[in-house]
């Protein structure tokens, strides 16, 4: 017999509790990208308490295959993408579930994410001769950090052995109230760059500017001119970003120093423009470089690629949200120039990557990803296993 939305329904609220304890404890410990060796063991831990075989994948990942009885080893499969990570954060919240780790929390909801996949693993787990097809599991390491984690299960072989056809993930998103749902067929996320940029000049007495090279000016005119060069030659409908978060150099009023630090990072939708603008930022750096006689070293860490949800299968677990949600908590989003590392797998097959709204204003949880004081409505994980259920049963 079919799985209806009422089975669902009443499963997700069978075990609510126990998955809100999941976040809750995964919340207090908190782990950095590659290192998430305690929550990797938690995971592994819960799959094996409810019958789920689970195996090591991406150096600190877990990956699992629920197949029914009648499924054979050839069959494709679904898979479902959590992600594992925290951030170096300093958590601001007083709550009982506050982070116990000094400078570390989940301010971008992966605990969540964590926690509604491991539900959903029990309900497709109790009702697996209902699958239509194996699904994969993957608890991946390293969403935050580049070179992403993704990289690193798809390294593992984690599309293959079933080979996955269409892949899931959720992110949590405050700017939806709970219980809503945010879609984006086609592009939806910004490839992005880190620009690392050491500046080296010629330190001395401010007062003798003929016997300095100052790399504060050289650092200037390169933001300045990498910024005019974005502007100016983007190609039109492509959404591009270039932004600079960080300028250091320690000299003093009347001290030229020898050296200047730049951080910044470029984003942008389009392959091939993004090769383009990169080689042009290294022409710019050399070119002030010689006119100033002073050097300038960019190091661009290459980072995700854009994230382009599969059309087809957007339009479809859309419908699967208004089916079983209703047509007016589901929303249509606009492109983002944020990045995600699940952009990885949308280049190999397709993928829909969707939003679930934590927003609470009533409760004070308003606050954005990121943020020390990032926070969700907790009723929000059992509309996420309600969810990525349905998706899976349709």
């Amino acid at each position: 017999m079919a799985i209806d939305f009422k089975q669902i329904e009443m499963y997700s609220d069978k075990i609510y509790d126990k998955v809100l304890g999941y976040r809750e404890h995964l919340h207090r410990n908190p782990e950095l990208s590659y290192k998430e060796y305690n929550t990797s063991k938690f995971v592994s831990s819960v799959l094996s308490e409810i019958g789920i075989d689970n195996f090591s994948i991406g150096d600190t990942g877990i990956a699992a295959l629920i197949s029914g009885d009648h499924h054979s080893e050839n069959m494709t499969c679904i898979a479902l993408r959590a992600d594992l990570d925290a951030l170096p954060i300093q958590e601001a919240n007083e709550v009982p579930y506050k982070s116990k780790v000094d400078g570390v929390m989940h301010a971008c909801g992966h605990d969540v994410h964590t926690s509604i996949l491991l539900g959903t693993a029990e309900f497709i787990y109790e009702n697996r001769n209902q699958l239509k097809q194996p699904v994969k599991l993957i608890f991946q390491p390293g969403e935050e950090q580049n070179p992403g984690g993704a990289t690193y299960v798809i390294r593992d072989g984690g599309l293959e052995k079933p080979k996955v056809d269409k892949m899931v993930a959720l992110h949590v998103f405050p700017d939806l109230d709970h219980g809503h749902f945010g879609f984006k067929g086609g592009l939806y996320m910004a490839s992005c760059d880190e620009l690392h940029i050491e500046v080296k000049g010629l330190g001395g007495h401010g007062a003798l500017p003929d016997r300095t090279v100052n790399p504060l000016f050289m650092g200037a005119e390169f933001i300045l001119k990498a910024k005019q060069f974005i502007d100016e030659n983007t190609p039109k409908n492509v959404p591009s970003v270039i932004n600079f978060g960080h300028f250091e150099a320690k000299g003093a009023t009347n001290v030229v120093p020898e050296k200047a630090f730049i951080k910044g990072t470029f984003r942008t939708m389009d392959e091939e423009w993004r090769e383009t603008a990169k080689s042009e930022l290294l022409f710019i750096a050399e070119n002030i470089s010689r006119k100033y006689k002073g050097e300038i070293k960019l190091n661009i860490s290459h980072g995700y690629p854009f994230l382009k949800n599969d059309v087809e299968l957007t339009r479809a677990i859309r419908n699967v949200a208004i089916d079983n949600f209703g047509a007016e908590v589901v929303h249509e989003l606009p492109k983002r120039m944020t990045s995600e590392d699940f952009a990885y797998y949308s280049q190999l097959v397709p993928v829909c990557f969707f939003r679930l709204g934590v927003r609470n204003e009533e409760r004070g949880i308003v606050n954005g990803l990121h943020h020390p004081n990032f926070d969700i409505d907790p009723r929000s994980i059992k509309k996420g296993i309600q969810m990525l259920s349905s998706i899976v049963f349709s």
